[in-house]
């Protein structure tokens, strides 16, 4: 049986130090892709944009600063209150998005609860399918 954990939340779309724009999103984590987040962007279009990285990287990210390419996250202040800054990159165009640090930490937190760091592999079953293979 594979398991959800998912977290609606308001996002900021930072345009500027002064400017940002708040954007629905949806956090999942499932099992049976265990090294994963995903980030679904609801924005005013008939498809929503989604991203996938790795939960790692979200999971050190609230704590200091990490990634390159595609993906940077970095925790920060912001009017008083601790955000975790994503920086996504594609061939359609960069954005900087602001997260509650402690609706993302405690989203973190469930994912952690429900595969531990270090048991991802457990999850895919690799095991059973190569005896299966191996049996043949």
């Amino acid at each position: 049986m594979h398991t959800v954990v998912e977290r609606e939340l308001e996002l900021k779309l930072v345009l500027s130090p002064e400017r940002r724009i708040p954007v629905p999103a949806r956090l999942g984590y499932l099992t049976d892709d265990p090294y994963a987040v995903h980030v679904t962007f609801h924005v005013d279009t008939e498809h929503p944009v989604y991203w996938t990285f790795a939960r790692e990287l979200l999971v050190e990210g609230v704590f200091r600063p990490c990634g390159q390419g595609d993906v940077r996250v970095w925790p920060t202040k912001t009017e008083g209150r601790s955000v975790v800054l994503m920086a996504l990159s594609s061939p359609d165009g960069d954005a900087l998005l602001e997260a509650p640090a402690a609706a993302v930490s405690a989203w973190l937190e469930r994912t952690l609860r429900v595969v531990p760091p270090g048991t991802e592999g457990e999850q895919l079953g690799l095991d059973g399918e190569l005896a299966q293979l191996f049996a043949q």
